[in-house]
């Protein structure tokens, strides 16, 4: 498994159209992993839009090459971020990682996820939105209040094998960059409502953990949802 991030430039008229389209940005990022999709696996992305820079991060079985994107939507090599390859993108591998995971242990965490749920066609959701994605019975919703998605995520953190901390009796977890993507798919139209989920976890499974990093969590894991990042506390 690699964990892998790239800069995008945002001014740049291909970072712009990556930006702006889940379905453009799916495309390119499965066209820098070589054969067809039984060999590459599960691949998950996820944009992080940070104060002065816009990253994209991938997790992916294979080793990836992301030359193209670099050419079209980043920056220069003396442009990168510092411990970035030449090439523009840093790779690094995840199983050390995946491998060290224990219960009991802290970590900090980062994942954008689609909250939604499913109600049968013709109900309604008060503060939801359609997802654009349904069967014949159902319709899935979006939630879009910041009351419903922290609801919607601490309901699944067990199943995720871990449990948000808590810091003077409130769970250590903020919803951040809340929007809601819209875009064309086989001549319909597909809504996707997104929320940052930023805090500290407990692990408590740690093999549901490593499903979790690997597999993604929740919906819409196409289109940058789903992607589970740790970081170190303190």
């Amino acid at each position: 498994m690699y964990l892998s991030r790239i800069q995008i430039n945002p001014a740049r008229r291909g970072g712009q159209k990556l930006l702006g389209s889940p379905q453009a940005m799916h495309a390119a990022v499965l066209s820098s992993f070589m054969g067809d999709a039984d060999n590459r696996g599960r691949v998950l992305w996820r944009v992080d839009r940070d104060e002065h820079k816009t990253w994209l991060y991938v997790t992916s079985s294979p080793r990836p090459d992301f030359s193209h994107i670099v050419e079209q939507a980043g920056w220069s090599t003396t442009q990168v971020e510092e411990g970035s390859t030449q090439s523009g993108w840093d790779v690094r591998g995840y199983e050390n990682l995946l491998g060290s995971l224990a219960a009991g242990q802290t970590w900090g965490f980062r994942v954008t996820a689609n909250p939604t749920r499913s109600t049968r066609r013709g109900g309604s959701q008060t503060g939801a939105t359609p997802s654009g994605i349904q069967t014949a019975k159902s319709q899935r919703y979006g939630h879009v209040t910041v009351d419903q998605q922290l609801e919607w995520f601490t309901q699944r953190t067990t199943g995720w094998g871990f449990s948000v901390a808590e810091r003077d009796s409130v769970l250590d977890v903020t919803v951040h960059d809340r929007r809601t993507e819209r875009f064309r798919r086989g001549g319909q139209t597909v809504t996707i409502a997104k929320a940052t989920f930023d805090g500290v976890l407990t692990v408590s499974d740690a093999d549901a953990l490593r499903q979790a990093l690997v597999g993604g969590m929740g919906p819409a894991k196409g289109y940058g949802c789903g992607l589970l990042t740790l970081a170190p506390v303190g």
